[in-house]
């Protein structure tokens, strides 16, 4: 049996659906480590919040919160080092993996405010001394609500809040009959009987494949509504002519205040207007993600928007965590809801995320709701063929719906029946003929330039090629890198065995791709810092050393002394800078903005 190895992209690699699950936690993440601890703690005071951020969280930091959640008094900072077991083995050079994994599980938990920090003054045991000892203990708002959660326990003080804050899938076997009798509220025993799960599944896959049709620009019978194409345009995934000017005109500098610009002109666009909205760099990556990460693309910037427009962010977040804790193809009454989520019904539903008739006093969360705070979703559709694919894309070798042929002569051959695929293959290649389970068309230089005047890199078509090419090509790619790995080793070439690639698509063709799109980018535009005059070349080649050594410098000029730094890496060369004050009493730069 040989003993090559798998080359990087091969069939038994499955990095897609992780990589898709990090980006979308990533994304909600980020958004609620930037919130304030007063708002934090009105969102512990939900029991389905405290449950969804307690899903978003890194493996060792749920560890954690379980070992400190029936502790009702703080314990030793020292006992977290005890329960985790650092491997000597992974230690590389000064780094230690586990403990760096310790401390960002740490990190996150102390962001979100779940984690408290105590220090109190002690007699140390052997010298007798006092000394600081730090302690940690769990937010005791957020302890009692997950505590609530895990065990079902429904206190009478909750009443004073919505019924609607309680987690269905906690509180029994999902038999409304069977659960606690305060929990009977939330269910409307009228609703409609003929609302079937899969009448359910039909409705939203309509409403979600509508939207990501109008943003290849396939022709759609129902247009979204101005709700949906307000938030398309406010999240940078499409934009009107008039941006893409400006945009042109700023050469590519976007002003800090463009998504509120964006907003108030699009809040006075009336439907027509709306309809000219075309498709983005950042709109086709969103084609890109998973179907639970595009979810929580729009519904972060819908969270964002809802602050603009001044809707209470706590009950925002707290109605769309209850979401993922709902029954899927139960319904549930709306006159428990807040006025802020009866204004989130209407554009929920527009989404696909609810259903909701006209006058009707029931609503019914749909499989894109219910499967928001999950780890992974096996909800499955025609308008997920491409995101399934990129998460296995060679899952289903028998049908290769969706596979793509490429020639070297850029001749482009695609089986696939999905409207959405082809449309989304009609943005950078000219199609010629359709057939019944197959797309032919050709790869030029117009339709390229084409995509790339869209917005959309070379990056992005090259790595979406490869994600959709053929079985039969990987499976050539994957013999033609065994034959040369195994060459390269046995004349000993190390090096070349360090630059071998898994190339699946013919390299003409990534290289034409690729030329194509420097023929456009020329200039690039970065917003930074300049740096310059200094006072002496110590200064220069200290701060010059440190920004390479961290990835900041995006320009250089040693002969004239000076260099260009990113804007987010700015203010860490600065304290970088005044730490060689306090220790050189050497003169630093600031640098100028551009």
């Amino acid at each position: 049996m040989s003993s090559t190895p798998q080359p990087p992209g091969s069939a038994s690699t499955n990095i897609g659906e992780d990589t898709n699950v990090d980006l979308f936690k990533s994304t909600i993440n980020e958004y609620l480590d930037n919130l304030p601890e007063t708002v934090h703690q009105q969102l512990f005071q939900s029991r389905e919040t405290c449950l969804a951020i307690f899903r978003l969280l890194p493996a060792l930091s749920k560890f954690y919160i379980m070992s400190l959640l029936f502790h009702d008094t703080s314990v030793p900072y020292s006992d977290l080092n005890r329960w985790v077991k650092s491997n000597k083995a992974d230690v590389k050079g000064h780094q230690n993996p586990t403990k760096i994994y310790q401390n960002d599980s740490v990190k996150r938990l102390k962001s979100l405010h779940i984690l408290k920090e105590i220090k109190r003054q002690m007699i140390h045991p052997v010298t007798k001394q006092p000394t600081i000892i730090l302690f940690v203990q769990l937010n005791e708002i957020f302890r009692q609500s997950f505590r609530d959660a895990l065990t079902g326990f429904l206190p009478h003080s909750s009443q004073d809040q919505t019924n609607l804050t309680i987690a269905l899938s906690i509180a029994g076997s999902g038999n409304k009959n069977d659960t606690n009798p305060n929990i009977k509220t939330m269910f409307d025993d009228d609703a409609d009987n003929n609302i079937t799960i899969e009448y359910l599944d039909r409705y939203c896959l309509n409403k979600w494949e509508n939207i990501l049709h109008f943003m290849v620009g396939t022709e759609v019978k129902d247009i979204p509504s101005v709700g949906v194409l307000t938030l398309l345009r406010f999240s940078g995934l499409m934009e009107l002519p008039s941006d893409r000017e400006r945009r042109d005109m700023m050469n590519g500098i976007i002003d800090d205040d463009k998504e509120y610009d964006a907003y108030a002109d699009v809040e006075r666009k009336p439907l027509h207007i709306l309809k000219q909205l075309m498709i983005t760099k950042n709109g086709f990556q969103f084609l890109l993600q998973e179907i639970s990460s595009q979810i929580w693309t729009l519904l972060i910037q819908y969270l964002i928007m809802a602050e603009k427009l001044q809707l209470n962010p706590v009950d925002v977040l707290n109605f769309i965590f209850l979401l993922g804790s709902l029954e899927l193809g139960q319904g549930y009454a709306i006159e428990n809801l807040s006025k802020t989520q009866l204004i989130m019904l209407d554009d929920l539903q527009d989404y696909g995320l609810i259903y909701h008739e006209k006058d009707s006093s029931v609503f019914y969360p749909t499989r894109l709701a219910t499967s928001l705070t999950s780890e992974s979703s096996s909800f499955k559709n025609a308008s997920t063929a491409i995101d399934q694919e990129i998460a296995n894309p060679r899952a289903d070798k028998a049908t290769n719906n969706g596979a793509i042929i490429i020639e070297t002569n850029f001749k482009i051959y695609c089986y696939t029946t999905s409207p959405l695929q082809i449309a989304i293959l009609n943005i950078f290649c000219h199609l010629r003929a359709r057939f019944s389970n197959l797309v032919t068309g050709v790869i030029t230089r117009e339709s390229v330039r084409s995509a790339l005047r869209n917005g959309i890199t070379s990056t992005q078509i090259i790595n979406y090629l490869e994600a959709h090419a053929h079985s039969g090509m990987v499976e050539m790619a994957e013999a033609e890198y065994n034959k040369k790995y195994e060459f390269e080793s046995s004349i000993g070439n190390t090096q070349a065995l360090e630059q071998m690639k898994l190339e699946i698509l013919p390299p003409t063709v990534v290289d034409q791709i690729k030329l194509w799109q420097l023929e456009l980018d020329r200039v690039q535009a970065f917003k930074g810092y300049l740096y310059k005059d200094f006072s002496n070349d110590f200064e220069f080649e200290k701060l010059l050393s440190y920004g390479e050594d961290i990835g900041v410098i995006l320009w250089k000029d040693k002969i004239k002394r000076k260099f260009f730094v990113s804007q987010e890496g700015n203010p860490q060369l600065i304290d970088y800078a005044n730490k060689i004050i306090r220790n050189n009493t050497t003169p630093s730069r600031t640098g100028t903005p551009i």
